[in-house]
């Protein structure tokens, strides 16, 4: 028993003395995240974005910086190729685009950037199809519009997309539309979105095909502007018999639209930072709010969205 009693006596100053050094590394969460590069409330990242969504990333990035003006949200708006091409660029730390990565992408992150990435579904947009006011066909079913891009519709239109190759748009014209058939060779490749909207309205027999998010905000100024130079053609309803409908909010949101297409985030960060902080932002409420005011359909909130007759 004695014998007991002195080994608790020694062991008494090093379980002191490892106590003491114990607490003496331990640090407070403020003090730990003032370590970190950045956080949420501060610091800068670079982020790739797909441009056929950037009216309504301005807004996100804008709205974001000003409640938190530490931070800086540096963003590059390329081609959707050209995005997730920079899975693997350390330098960019989220990709904004129509899909997340696959398994052979998520394992090379992992091997070679040593990061496990994350993804979410934000929102949801349309590709919408576009032509000149004077325009005598604006509303056509899926059967034509495969028509149209193949070049075997009965009369001269031409497609016209914000580039032939890399883009999101083009990617789901072929893969989701196409299925397997070859577009046109006399397809036309825009620069930009914005672009596609310019050759639209002065081309009377071009047929666009293009973002919603360019176009189908009412209560955005400059995509009125769009509006007063082209018209916004109906497409075959998915669901009501013999109804043509629009790329607008409410049709996205139930899909009765036929071109509907995901808005994804792909981060890559191992710790809470601004990408966490960004990426939490689009996917919580002021974010999500900030999607159906763009008029696209949020994915993460349901705010009971209702139709909204636009002016021709």
């Amino acid at each position: 028993m004695r014998f007991y009693r002195i080994i608790n006596l020694m062991c008494r100053p090093s379980i002191l003395i490892c106590s003491v050094v114990f607490l003496a590394g331990c640090k407070s969460f403020r003090e730990q995240e003032n370590e970190l590069p950045d956080t949420r409330y501060k610091g800068s990242i670079n982020i790739s974005v797909d441009e056929s969504f950037k009216p309504v990333m301005d807004e996100l990035v804008q709205v974001y910086e000003s409640n938190y003006p530490g931070t800086q949200i540096l963003v590059q708006y390329k081609p959707e190729a050209e995005c997730l091409n920079d899975m693997l660029t350390d330098s960019i730390r989220m990709i904004i685009s129509t899909r997340t990565y696959n398994l052979d992408e998520r394992s090379l992150l992992i091997d070679s950037m040593k990061v496990s990435p994350k993804s979410m579904t934000i929102a949801r947009d349309g590709i919408a199809v576009i032509v000149h006011p004077s325009s005598p066909d604006s509303l056509f079913n899926m059967k034509e519009i495969r028509e149209i891009l193949t070049g075997r519709f009965k009369k001269n239109l031409i497609p016209v997309f914000d580039g032939l190759k890399a883009t999101s748009t083009v990617r789901f014209i072929i893969d989701s539309v196409l299925r397997g058939d070859t577009l046109t060779s006399r397809a036309m490749a825009a620069r930009s979105s914005e672009a596609v909207l310019d050759y639209v309205s002065k081309t009377p027999n071009a047929v666009g095909f293009i973002g919603v998010g360019w176009i189908g905000n009412p209560e955005d100024t400059s995509q009125l502007s769009f509006l007063r130079k082209i018209r916004v053609a109906g497409v075959e309803s998915t669901d009501i018999p013999d109804a043509y409908v629009k790329a607008y909010q409410a049709n996205i949101y139930i899909k009765r639209y036929p071109m509907v297409r995901d808005l994804v985030y792909i981060l890559k960060e191992n710790y809470k930072g601004l990408g966490n902080g960004f990426a939490n932002f689009m996917s919580g409420e002021i974010g999500q709010l900030i999607f159906k005011r763009a008029y696209l359909a949020p994915a993460q909130k349901n705010f009971g969205i209702r139709p909204v007759k636009l002016n021709e």
